[in-house]
């Protein structure tokens, strides 16, 4: 998929203000429409679900839906099992361009990843009370990296307490497995199931602190893709199913160099040392030759998580490199504003460039994550920064695999200075 790119000046970006367009219901049209453009994947897939406590649910009682976040066939799978209750899903603001009607028709809230504003909420209780529709929440805000979930909000019991209706869960099987993202989602015959559960009644809410809620939120989202493909025993025999997933495994648990491994094949490669893995068919890494360091792909992804915030605390931590610099600003194009110089450490992060026009700061306090892609839109991988009005894609241009190091850092970050 790829999006509309287009040249611009910084100057007058910057002073635009985008519009607010309150939510629409989708009508049962573009609600039949979405459920026939999924069936054929569902089909393919030979989907299936599981439902635990739905007999709890009017079927015209809005709710909460809150799914984990793998693949781009969550919307599909979504708008299958759900039809034809009317569903208004929260979206990331970057696929609204060039299709910003279509996607206001079939529901969509537009929001951008990792920030925090009133205006979403609004949203989504104008949805709830208004529209009596149901809304889809991402609560991850970016796809999963490593099969597992990715970190939550604390603000997500806060909002609980506000929309005041019913919270279902969604959980997905096979959706990171037949498509991860660090494969530049090359797809794979893997079964699709999904376990579909009533968690949160109204009453339950209201005697619940905010701590509570947000324990048996967390709770729901402990799962580990992975681990499912070896459990349930999914053979992935894909010949490059080890292609790009140095993006996740960036460190060599041999020789601790970091930005040398190469995944091709079936094989992750360090080029610092020499030392191969083999990405087995049910999802493990298997060292060619010697001792396997770390056989479990998210153990790997938390023992960087490890190195990163002794990074941190040593004060070692910090990059600072040349990006290509794209912006956002509306629905009509993504805005090809120039290069420039990215910085990172423990103050935050620090873009300035297009030619001396741009000086963005973002404290190491003002998100608890960021959005970190692979090949976004077939560009190349990026790192995300930006507040409510601008949005800045930034694609390095050297440093190696930084993009999902940048990510752990800065939740680590988030971290530290929290509990200080």
């Amino acid at each position: 998929m790829k999006i509309k790119l287009k040249k611009a000046e910084i100057e007058t970006l910057l002073q635009h203000k985008v519009e607010h367009k309150k939510p629409k219901k989708p009508n049962i049209l573009f609600r039949t429409l979405l459920k026939l453009v999924s069936l054929p994947n569902m089909l393919l897939t030979g989907f299936k679900t599981e439902k635990i406590g739905m007999e709890k649910l009017s079927k015209k009682e809005p709710c909460l839906i809150l799914m984990n976040h793998s693949s781009f066939v969550d919307l599909e799978i979504i708008s299958s099992i759900f039809y034809p209750r009317p569903l208004n899903i929260v979206t990331t603001f970057d696929a609204f361009i060039g299709k910003d009607w279509l996607m206001r028709q079939i529901g969509c809230l537009e929001t951008k990843k990792f920030t925090v504003g009133a205006g979403l909420l609004r949203d989504m209780v104008y949805s709830f009370q208004t529209l009596k529709s149901s809304v889809v929440l991402f609560p991850e805000a970016g796809y999963s990296l490593d099969g597992t979930a990715t970190t939550l909000p604390d603000s997500l019991g806060k909002s609980l307490k506000l929309f005041k209706v019913p919270v279902v869960t969604v959980t997905t099987y096979g959706a990171f497995s037949r498509q991860p993202l660090y494969n530049n989602l090359r797809k794979r015959k893997v079964p699709l199931s999904a376990k579909i559960e009533y968690v949160l009644s109204k009453e339950d809410i209201e005697k619940k602190s905010v701590e509570e809620l947000n324990a048996i939120i967390r709770e729901k989202f402990s799962f580990d893709n992975f681990r499912w493909q070896k459990e349930n025993g999914i053979v992935i025999d894909d010949p490059n199913r080890a292609e790009g997933l140095n993006r996740v495994l960036y460190k060599c648990p041999h020789c601790l160099a970091e930005g040398k491994t190469k995944g091709v094949g079936t094989r992750l490669s360090c080029l610092a040392c020499g030392k191969e893995y083999e990405l087995t068919e049910l999802g493990e890494m298997q060292a060619v030759e010697g001792e396997t360091e770390i056989s479990h792909i998210p153990d790997w992804y938390k023992w960087e998580r490890k190195c990163v915030r002794e990074e941190i605390e040593a004060g070692a931590y910090g990059f600072e490199i040349p990006v290509d610099i794209y912006i956002m600003v509306d629905t009509k194009s993504v805005y090809d504003v120039g290069t420039g110089v990215l910085k990172h450490d423990e103050n935050g992060f620090r873009l300035t460039g297009s030619n001396g026009k741009l000086d963005y700061k973002q404290s190491a306090t003002a998100v608890y994550s960021i959005n970190a892609d692979f090949w976004w839109y077939q560009i190349a991988d990026t790192i995300n920064i930006g507040d409510l009005n601008v949005q800045y894609f930034c694609f390095p241009k050297t440093g190696g695999d930084i993009v999902a190091k940048t990510r752990l850092a800065t939740e680590e970050l988030f971290k530290i200075k929290k509990e200080r």
